[in-house]
């Protein structure tokens, strides 16, 4: 760990922010289920945001999965056969 509140094995900055990237893009395609979106804010926060407008600003990923589910009024089952099945047929 190269600082702290950084959990990864990168030192490098450009490293860290290309992982965060790629676990977004994954978040994303899990959210798009149910018609959300993540992104980032000036990579210190995140922002959620769901297909009717409604929004809700987070300092971390370990709030994403609650947040959603009251954002949204649904549930998201990370062992769904399907959602499997999406994440593995993704380039």
């Amino acid at each position: 760990m190269s600082r702290e509140g950084t959990y990864s094995p990168n030192t490098d900055r450009l490293a860290r922010r290309r992982e965060a990237a790629q676990r977004q893009d994954t978040v994303n395609a899990i959210l798009a289920t149910q018609r959300m979106k993540l992104s980032d804010w000036h990579g210190r926060q995140y922002v959620l945001r769901t297909a009717t407008g409604k929004a809700k600003v987070f300092d971390s990923l370990s709030h994403l999965w609650p947040e959603a589910e009251a954002l949204g009024g649904v549930s998201f089952d990370p062992l769904d056969p399907a959602l499997l099945a999406r994440l593995k047929s993704r380039p």
